[in-house]
């Protein structure tokens, strides 16, 4: 078992169909191999809260969460109520679509709402979408996010197809430097694939297969 790593894992479990037994058993092992956090549906996030108050796991959860086409006055609700349940680490969507039609100003307001919204109270991440991104955009949403004041970049939902690679977090290491975190999230399903993300750059892994990558095995989840 390779327990360095659990440290950098987000315990994922970010399904449509995710029971409350499901939770329970992420809460559990989240407990067991100390992972960095758990990241659930804003609906989850009291209940996650509660059970994980006396440890050192965070509780991480979605915002915008999976399109990034919600209004910015709906992320910033969402981003301040699910503070309020117990969140102390918020993953945003970006705007997609305003990234891609160059409309910088409102992807940038975007995020510094809800990066304004969880100040002093919750780390942000922002999920930039790699898969439908290129190069150009990739690089452009980093310095948007960067500027914005956000802790994190993020690749991928793993809604919107692909996932991370070793050569996107290879670019936006290089794109915020050293200040901000990376996360790799999308595909990341074993140790090998975990190692190699750890030394492109990531400071973070979303995974629901946590377990198999710390055991060094193979993984079946793309988020």
């Amino acid at each position: 078992m390779n327990n360095e790593l659990a440290k950098y894992i987000d315990h994922t479990q970010l399904k449509p169909d995710t029971t409350q037994e499901k939770i329970e058993q992420v809460v559990k092992e989240a407990k067991e191999y100390s992972f960095a956090s758990v990241c659930v549906n804003p609906y989850w996030v009291s209940y996650c809260s509660e059970q994980l108050k006396d440890t050192s796991v965070e509780v991480c959860t979605v915002v915008g969460f999976p399109l990034g086409a919600t209004s910015t006055a709906t992320k910033k609700f969402e981003t301040e109520q699910a503070i309020r349940d117990g969140a102390t680490e918020i993953d945003m969507v970006i705007n997609v679509g305003e990234l891609k039609s160059r409309n910088d100003n409102a992807v940038k307001a975007d995020i510094e709402a809800v990066v304004g919204a969880a100040k002093d109270q919750a780390l942000t991440k922002v999920i930039i979408e790699t898969s439908l991104l290129s190069e150009e955009e990739k690089v452009r949403a980093c310095r948007l996010a960067k500027d914005a004041g956000a802790d994190f970049v993020k690749t991928s939902t793993g809604f919107s197809g692909g996932g991370a690679t070793v050569e996107d977090i290879k670019l936006m290491r290089e794109t915020v430097g050293k200040e901000m975190g990376v996360k790799a999230s999308g595909g990341v399903r074993d140790y090998q694939a975990t190692r190699a993300m750890i030394d492109a750059g990531a400071t973070r892994i979303g995974a629901s297969a946590g377990i198999d990558i710390i055991n060094g095995g193979q993984g079946s989840s793309d988020y």
